[in-house]
């Protein structure tokens, strides 16, 4: 049984399949001449249409074929399908395994782990750690075993994980059917306006950044997208909001935020590594820097995931506790709003 519908695993993911420095002496020199030079049986057609398609990067910015490459840049070619290297082995890695029968697994996974192979990583990964707990898992459309969805490398959180090829088929079509419960905890920059809001906008990826997606309120470019959300803290110059997904695209709550102009605190690819909302103070500068310090990663947790079991019929839901490094930055916030609002 294989749904042929689009997936929640979607197939717009980049893998790193070369990285080059510019030497110290390098003269300004065409990008595909250089990958020329460097790179095996490479055909400047190829070069050139990898970089049409956005995905040659110059220290992180998507350039054009023309663009010349100086001393010391660093440049990366990033495409669709994953570099021979990349062939899964079993690692014997230890899960937070939440739930598990015959049918299905429920993982909660830590921030830093990438749930599979790619962009570099290509161990340690929780797909790694899924197939030496689990003899033949079923693989997706994208040659995944187990995944139905995913969520990113320092997003906690839970995930569920199918273990027969029923199951996989099952799960996949619950979220193409939006019919599963997904509730993610995210702190973000600034003071929402609203109690509980909507953000809906295409997502694609960027077309100045290819590690970044992008919202497009208008037009075709990107795949639909909402993100209902719900205020649970007020922090002065940052909000504690839930956010449940309608649909499940790659970057989705960080994208939409941005876009609303709420950028999640300490997310380092969308800039929420910035000091973005507050006061000049120094001392205020510091204190968000020990933030940064105590949760040094995306303000992002998936605490709840519900679904139907493929097999009983039952629907079943699931809690995770939020991680340390999330409660003590809220915490830090919190004793912070606190003190201000003292006048301290």
């Amino acid at each position: 049984m294989q749904d042929n519908r689009e997936q929640e695993i979607e197939s717009d993911d980049l893998y790193e399949h070369h990285r080059f420095t510019a030497s110290e002496g390098q003269e300004p020199l065409r990008i595909d001449k250089f990958l020329m030079n460097f790179i095996e049986n490479a055909t400047r057609n190829k070069i050139q249409q990898a970089a049409k398609d956005g995905n040659i990067l110059v220290n992180e910015i998507s350039v054009k074929q023309s663009h010349k490459v100086k001393p010391n840049d660093i440049v990366r070619v990033l495409l669709t399908h994953p570099p021979a290297e990349s062939l899964l082995v079993a690692e014997d890695i230890p899960l937070d395994i939440i739930y598990e029968d015959d049918a299905v697994i429920v993982v909660n996974k830590p921030a830093g782990m990438v749930v599979h192979p790619g962009h570099g990583n290509y161990s340690g990964t929780l797909v790694n750690g899924l197939i030496h707990h689990i003899e033949n898992l079923p693989t997706n459309s994208n040659e995944r075993p187990g995944l139905v969805h995913r969520i990113d490398k320092d997003t906690s959180g839970l995930l569920v994980v199918a273990k027969t090829e029923y199951a996989l088929a099952n799960l996949s079509k619950q979220f193409f059917d939006r019919t599963t419960e997904r509730l993610y905890y995210a702190l973000v920059w600034g003071n929402i306006d609203e109690d509980e809001g909507r953000i809906e906008g295409n997502i694609g990826r960027s077309l100045k950044n290819r590690l970044q997606m992008d919202v497009f309120p208008q037009g075709d470019f990107g795949k639909h997208a909402v993100t209902h959300f719900k205020v649970l803290d007020r922090f002065m110059y940052v909000t504690l909001v839930q956010c449940k997904l309608e649909t499940g695209r790659t970057h989705q709550i960080r994208a939409h935020f941005k876009h609303i102009g709420h950028t999640l605190f300490n997310d380092e690819r969308y800039g929420g590594n910035d000091i973005l909302k507050g006061t000049t103070f120094t001392k205020y500068k510091q204190f968000v820097q020990n933030c940064f310090k105590t949760l040094p990663r995306q303000a992002l947790h998936a605490k709840t995931l519900g679904f139907t079991h493929p097999v009983t019929g039952e629907f079943m839901q699931f809690n995770s506790k939020v991680p340390d490094d999330i409660t003590a930055c809220l915490e830090k916030w919190k004793n912070y709003s606190i003190n201000s609002k003292e006048g301290f």
